[in-house]
């Protein structure tokens, strides 16, 4: 069968970043490339329109909710789906990285992990760090598998991801996905990734009150699912 790997793209003012993200995407790989704009109120989606890839809107706002207007735009033949963030904190050179488990049918669902070099240390703020590490110790603790990392760049079969029925509209949906797996019997892998100094600020561990939002929304998103479980 051959592979139909599609990437979504969720953007919220990421105008500075986003152009810079879409030219710098590996040649030829991806049949599709979707933006999913999240209420921007710069360029973002008038650049990524001119890039020719695809732009859908969700003005409601919420990292899930622009997840989910970008799976809804998927091409029915996709068989593979990356997510990536905008900011150019990711770097598109480790697509591959993320694809290769999946291509070889070893695993379904592929992480990113950031791993904690000296560089990335500067580059994610303490918070940011700590409630990473909080929230994989209690996956691990509840769940008996070991994460690494909540890293947002990951790759995912198609028909997995519908199976996993996703619906957090904020800020737990990438501890949401990485949970679901494990609870559905997904084959899981990490990888390390490259993770970068991003473009402009960040909406969430650049701001304390947000970061703070995040942290509970992830903790609560794992506590409801363990308890779903029973």
């Amino acid at each position: 069968m051959e592979e139909k790997i599609c990437l979504i793209i969720p953007a919220l003012n990421e105008a500075p970043s986003i152009g810079q993200v879409l030219d710098s995407l590996p040649s030829g790989l991806f049949s599709c490339v979707i933006v999913a704009d999240n209420g921007s109120t710069d360029r973002t989606a008038e650049i990524a329109a001119a890039r020719g890839v695809t732009v859908v809107r969700e003005s409601r706002r919420g990292y899930g909710r622009a997840c989910m207007a970008g799976m809804a735009a998927l091409p029915p033949d996709c068989t593979v789906v990356v997510f990536m963030d905008a900011d150019a904190s990711d770097d598109p050179s480790d697509t591959q990285k993320l694809l290769e488990p999946i291509l070889r049918q070893e695993a379904d669902l592929v992480v990113g992990a950031r791993r904690s070099t000296e560089r990335n240390q500067s580059v994610m703020a303490l918070h940011q760090r700590l409630g990473n590490t909080l929230a994989i110790h209690l996956i691990r603790l509840l769940f008996r598998f070991r994460y690494s990392d909540l890293g947002p760049f990951r790759a995912i079969r198609s028909h997995k991801l519908q199976l996993l029925a996703m619906q957090d509209p904020t800020y737990g949906w990438t501890v949401e996905m990485q949970v679901k797996a494990l609870l559905r019997g997904l084959r899981v892998r990490e990888v390390p990734v490259n993770y970068r100094l991003r473009i402009g600020s960040s909406k969430i561990s650049g701001n304390l009150r947000a970061s703070i939002a995040a942290g509970v929304k992830i903790l609560w998103t794992i506590a409801r699912l363990a308890v779903a479980r029973h």
